[in-house]
C-alpha cells in the first residue's frame, strides 16, 4: 500500500530510530514508520448501557452490530430501532432497540468481555459460560481447506500488509468461500466485524467456519458460540478455557494452523477423512 491511497483514519506515519542490537559501533537510522490507529468508540445503546471500545476506527456500524449480537446484547437486526453515528461525535454510535424494556442492565448482564464489567474472577463468569449455547453439527470440510482459507485471507489483509498491526478474522462456508472478513487492531474487534458485516447483509453465521490471525481466548470463542459459528482456526496458540468452551459448545477448536498441519482439539469429527 503506497503512501498516498493510505487512509488517514485508518493508518499514519510516525517518526522511529532503528537501532543495531549486535553492533554498538552503527548509529541509529532515523525512519518513517507506518502504524495503525487505534481510537476509541462508544456505542451508546439508549436505555441499555454505554460502552467505549479501543479499535481501529473503520465500519463502526457493522463493529457495533457483531458486537451487540456475540454479547448478548441483540438476537437479531430486527431488534434494532436505530443505528446512526452521532451528528456531533463521529466516533459515537447511537443504538435504540425495538423493545421499550431494556435486554440487559447492571445486575443482569451477560457479557463475556467488557472493560470493568466485573465478570473476569466473579461467580457470575461460571453462569455466563454455561449459558452459552451448542452449536449445531452441519459443517463438514476437507482439511486442505484450512490452508486454502488463509492463503485467500492475505488478499483481505491491507492494513496488516501496511504496518504489520493489524488482526483479521474471515467467515467462510463448507467449500471454503469467504463469506466476510475484517480488520482491527483488536483481535474481539476484527471478529465483531466480520460477523457484524453479515448481520448488516441479512446473511446467518450460523453454520459457518471462521480463521482468525490471533491466539483463541475464551472470549472469542464466546463470541462464535453465540454466532453459532461450527468451527474456528487460528494460526497461534488457545488458552485452556478456550479448549473447555469449546468443547462444551460443540465447537471445533483448530489451532496453530501452519503450512501442512493443524493441531485440534474439540470436536475433529467435522474435519473429513481424518476420523476412522
Amino acid at each position: 500500500m503506497d503512501k498516498a491511497d493510505q487512509n488517514s483514519d485508518v493508518l499514519k506515519y510516525v517518526r522511529a530510530e532503528r537501532i543495531h542490537t549486535g553492533d554498538k559501533t552503527q548509529a541509529p537510522q532515523r525512519e518513517s514508520v507506518c502504524v495503525i490507529i487505534e481510537a476509541p468508540i462508544t456505542i451508546d445503546i439508549e436505555g441499555v448501557e454505554t460502552y467505549t471500545i479501543l479499535c481501529t476506527p473503520t465500519e463502526k456500524p457493522a463493529l457495533t452490530v457483531g458486537f451487540m449480537y456475540t454479547e448478548g446484547v441483540i438476537e437479531s437486526m430486527d431488534d434494532i430501532k436505530v443505528l446512526k453515528e452521532c451528528h456531533d461525535d463521529p466516533n459515537t454510535i447511537r443504538v435504540r432497540l425495538t423493545t421499550e424494556r431494556p435486554r440487559i442492565d447492571d445486575a443482569d448482564r451477560n457479557l463475556l468481555i467488557v472493560s470493568s464489567c466485573g465478570a473476569c474472577g466473579s461467580e457470575n463468569l461460571k453462569q455466563r459460560i454455561e449459558a452459552l449455547p451448542k452449536v449445531d453439527e452441519t459443517l463438514n470440510i476437507e482439511a486442505s481447506l484450512l490452508m486454502s482459507v488463509y492463503d485467500d485471507l492475505r488478499s483481505y489483509q491491507p492494513l496488516f500488509k501496511a504496518s504489520g498491526g493489524a488482526h483479521a478474522a474471515a467467515l467462510f462456508d463448507e467449500t471454503g468461500r469467504i463469506i466476510s472478513s475484517a480488520e482491527d487492531s483488536g483481535r474481539h474487534n476484527a471478529l465483531d466485524k466480520a460477523i457484524g458485516k453479515c448481520l448488516l447483509d441479512r446473511r446467518p453465521t450460523a453454520g459457518l467456519g471462521v480463521a482468525l490471525t490471533s491466539r483463541l481466548s475464551l472470549e472469542m470463542v464466546g463470541k462464535c458460540a453465540r454466532s453459532g459459528i461450527e468451527l474456528i482456526a487460528a494460526v497461534s496458540a488457545p488458552t485452556s478455557m478456550a479448549i473447555d468452551v469449546a468443547n462444551q459448545c460443540n465447537i471445533t477448536l483448530c489451532a496453530f494452523v501452519r503450512e501442512t498441519r493443524a493441531t485440534v482439539f474439540t470436536h475433529l469429527s467435522r474435519i473429513i477423512g481424518t476420523c476412522g
